[in-house]
């Protein structure tokens, strides 16, 4: 099991954004709770289960030991774990 951030490419509000994302929801709140970010802030709509993450974010998520993953080179795990999102987003089982 695992909690994955991917490349921060969105701008938005002068920042760069990520998502946040894991194979489990229980991971994925764990992570966003040791980063400090409210629950109030977990997405789970149309693009999946997820947190947003600025780039600083990303990198301490990293440092706790989030798998970085990058839409360029790591295709096929990027849309497997998107998968996964989604499916957790229409409480779907994985």
């Amino acid at each position: 099991m695992a909690v994955y951030v991917d490349d921060a490419v969105t701008l938005w509000r002068g920042h760069r954004w990520a998502h946040l994302m894991a194979d489990t929801l229980a991971e994925l709140h764990d992570m966003a709770g040791r980063l400090g970010i409210p629950r109030r802030a977990f997405q789970d709509k149309t693009s999946g289960a997820h947190y947003d993450v600025d780039a600083d974010l990303r990198e301490r998520a990293i440092a706790l030991g989030a798998i970085a993953i990058s839409r360029h080179r790591d295709r096929e795990l990027v849309r497997a774990v998107i998968r996964r999102a989604k499916a957790q987003g229409r409480h779907e089982a994985p």
